[in-house]
């Protein structure tokens, strides 16, 4: 250990024990919290510590995966087991202040129902939480436990050890090859491996070179990428630090969506404190290793997650992608040798470093190896964020965790890994969570977004709206994905009027693939992918829409949604 980072451990270390020498209050503020009123919640409870004098620590935490539950809250009293609240309104907050923290006396009929607290004989623990059991959290270790705006608090949970280890006993190879052997993937959706793209970047000369962070994610139904920024921003920054150091890269750069101004502000935080406690800058923790880093933002486009666009949006033009060769470890962003990941892949990064890349590669299966984070949204009970061992199938995920349809109803169907991913039917529940298995089964795992649809939802009239959303989203650079994608939409508006022809299915197939085989990046080339699949499970469907003109699912109502574009 550096001397530098003994010193910034032990302050972390005495921190903590301040800290847990009194009572504290934890309110998730992710952007779930916020759109449930978590907001007014921490004003109560700052307000209730105010007026009765109290040495109360309200922290705002990140996202703890258990989006159903905000606002959430939990206590926890010296000595005491964490206690939490499910949809904490403001007006709870006094009962539970004047019973809970003052007296002791925990609230066991507004404690979260699932951990089947119901009186005092049966404490609660986290791990009991039917969405919490069979998680593996590495890249989501510190979510909603620790604050993100506070540095020491990371320091103290084990954060920057990776970095110290890197810096004071291994070589950039050996960081390298540690992440080689963790057989860790690209998380972004192409699941490249790690350790060969940093090889490219390694190989590469020049004084400066660049680690970008792709946080775009404009996947409807994802959410994973802003979790973490919210959640746990140092994560992410030492990941960006290691990666620099075994590539040789000098200055990295975070790539959010404008708009999101929970995970931009949170990232600039942790940023600002990293170079306070010279963990960023010249000469870190006092070893030769020198890193700049900052937060770029990115208008409203769904291409820019393109790793060429990311790079002209970064330089500040239109996001469209470049041709390739040359590839970006040669020439990137501003003409240097650069290295694009993506924010979960860079966030497992410490935990290989500090623990060993057995702490990764030990979970998962053969080729896919670690953990998946996941974002479950639609028609479930629990809607939220877990992060669960690869092989875990898509059934067990989906129903033991999530809880299943409400009111007892079925899975119909699932649209995973982005609108350019694929429909499932609900026969493929028990495909692993693997990114091969999921590609053999008709889609891709992708950012890890899942939206879950029961029998009141149309395959047809969802998969429209998938095109329609990639169609909007084009950037028109390419002819085969700009007239292709408007192309198809049309189509699958008129099938879904019931007017379609009998040759529609072959000329959807006939401009996908076009499209597949001509387009400049993955938004066209993947293109047909929604449409593809929806056919290969929900043919009927489509069919019984073209030939009987109706909709199985009674949602398609025989009217133009678009009747501007629509051909008869």
């Amino acid at each position: 250990m550096t001397q530098a980072y003994d010193s910034l451990k032990q302050q972390a270390l005495l921190r903590r024990q301040q800290l847990a020498a009194k009572p504290r209050v934890r309110i998730g503020t992710a952007l779930c919290g916020q759109a449930a009123g978590a907001a007014a919640v921490v004003a109560a409870f700052k307000a209730q510590a105010q007026s009765r004098s109290l040495d109360l620590v309200v922290s705002q935490v990140g996202c703890l995966g258990l989006c159903y539950a905000e606002p959430l809250v939990d206590i926890l009293l010296p000595g005491r087991p964490r206690i939490f609240y499910a949809n904490v309104s403001p007006e709870e907050v006094h009962s539970l202040v004047e019973s809970h923290v003052l007296r002791g006396q925990p609230l066991w009929e507004r404690a979260l129902a699932e951990q089947g607290v119901g009186h005092e004989s049966r404490l609660p623990l986290l791990q009991e939480l039917d969405m919490m059991k069979g998680q593996t959290r590495i890249a989501l270790r510190n979510a909603g436990h620790t604050d993100p705006l506070d540095i020491f608090e990371y320091i103290a949970s084990g954060g920057y050890d990776g970095l110290d280890k890197a810096l004071s006993g291994m070589t950039p190879q050996q960081v390298q090859e540690q992440v080689a052997a963790s057989g860790l993937r690209g998380r972004g959706g192409a699941a490249f491996p790690t350790g060969v793209k940093w090889r490219f970047l390694m190989g590469s000369p020049g004084p400066v070179k660049y680690i970008l962070c792709n946080c775009e994610e404009g996947d409807p139904g994802a959410f994973n990428d802003k979790g973490i920024l919210e959640s746990d921003p140092h994560t992410l920054v030492e990941g960006m630090i290691l990666a620099g150091y075994a590539t040789g890269a000098s200055n990295g750069v975070i790539f959010i969506r404008h708009g999101h101004e929970g995970p931009v502000e949170r990232a600039k935080a942790a940023i600002r404190d990293a170079y306070s406690l010279g963990l960023l800058g010249r000469n870190i923790l006092g070893a030769s290793f020198s890193f700049d880093a900052e937060v770029s933002l990115v208008g409203e486009s769904y291409v820019a997650g393109e790793e060429t666009a990311l790079m002209e949006a970064i330089e500040g033009k239109r996001s469209m992608p470049r041709f390739r060769p040359p590839f970006p470890a040669a020439y990137g962003v501003w003409g240097k040798p650069s290295n694009i990941n993506n924010i979960k892949t860079l966030s497992y990064v410490p935990e290989i470093i500090a623990k060993g890349a057995e702490v990764f590669s030990g979970v998962g299966t053969e080729r896919s190896k670690g953990t998946a984070i996941l974002c479950l949204t639609g028609s479930i009970r629990r809607p939220g964020m877990m992060e669960v061992p690869m092989g875990m199938t898509l059934r067990q995920a989906l129903e033991d965790l999530g809880g299943g349809v409400p009111n007892g109803g079925t899975i119909k169907l699932l649209q995973t890994g982005g609108p350019l991913g694929g429909l499932l039917g609900a026969d493929q529940l028990d495909v692993p969570l693997d990114f091969d298995a999921m590609a053999r089964a008709g889609a891709i795992l992708g950012s890890g977004g899942i939206i879950v649809a029961d029998e009141s939802v149309c395959a047809v009239d969802l998969t429209r709206a998938l095109m329609t959303f990639c169609q909007f989203e084009s950037c028109g650079k390419c002819f085969p994905c700009r007239t292709g994608m408007t192309h198809m939409v049309e189509v699958l508006e008129r099938i879904c009027s019931f007017h379609g022809q009998p040759n529609d299915l072959q000329l959807l197939e006939r401009v996908g693939t076009s499209m597949a085989a001509g387009s400049l990046c993955g938004h066209g080339q993947l293109g047909y992918n929604p449409v593809r699949s929806a056919l290969r499970f929900f043919g009927d469907e489509f069919k019984a829409h073209i030939e009987a003109k109706r909709c199985p699912a009674g949602v398609c109502t025989g009217e133009y949604l678009t009747p501007q574009r629509a051909r008869r």
